[in-house]
């Protein structure tokens, strides 16, 4: 006679956090200044201000915006700040960089939002794989919050997670 197979992690008292379920929904968009540059490498204030009056900011309603510039032009301050106050009025979030850094900010902003109180004293698993770009910081910012709540964080799936922290 054969027994029951018995789901123990079903039965168990083990939460799963999964990031991916935090992602913000919305469009990225590399905005790459190196087309209003002379010759992409040097700013001229004045054709760089009229190119910046003259540009269609509505485009970037309801995006995430990573300010950048692909050549090795020396880009002063102000520039950037000229353009984030442009994208202000339409952009998610405006960050210097790229869309990996871009996704680091708007996860970190996230993170910071989330209401951990819900695994207090519980078995936590943080999941490891995802459909969507989560970050490597992101990892490391959830861990950190959670071990101030959580009775133990792992990391990975239930069937073979990765011990991280455990309470003393």
């Amino acid at each position: 006679m054969s027994e029951e197979i018995v789901n123990r992690v079903a039965k168990s008292k083990l939460v799963t956090f999964d990031l991916e379920e935090y992602y913000p929904e919305g469009k990225r968009i590399v905005l790459d200044i190196k087309d209003w540059l002379y010759e992409g490498l040097i700013l001229k204030e004045n054709e760089f201000r009229s190119y910046v009056s003259e540009h269609n900011w509505e485009q970037y309603k309801d995006t995430y915006i990573a300010l950048s510039c692909s050549t090795d032009a020396i880009i002063p301050g102000w520039a950037n700040m000229l353009i984030a106050s442009k994208l202000q009025p339409y952009a998610k979030k405006v960050v210097m960089g790229n869309l990996e850094e871009l996704e680091t900010s708007l996860y970190q902003s996230v993170i910071e939002n989330i209401d951990v109180t819900a695994f207090q004293d519980k078995p936590v698993i943080i999941k490891g794989c995802s459909n969507k770009p989560v970050p490597p910081n992101a990892y490391i910012w959830i861990t950190a919050k959670m071990q101030t709540v959580a009775k133990n964080v792992m990391y990975g799936e239930a069937c073979s997670s990765v011990p991280l922290f455990k309470k003393k």
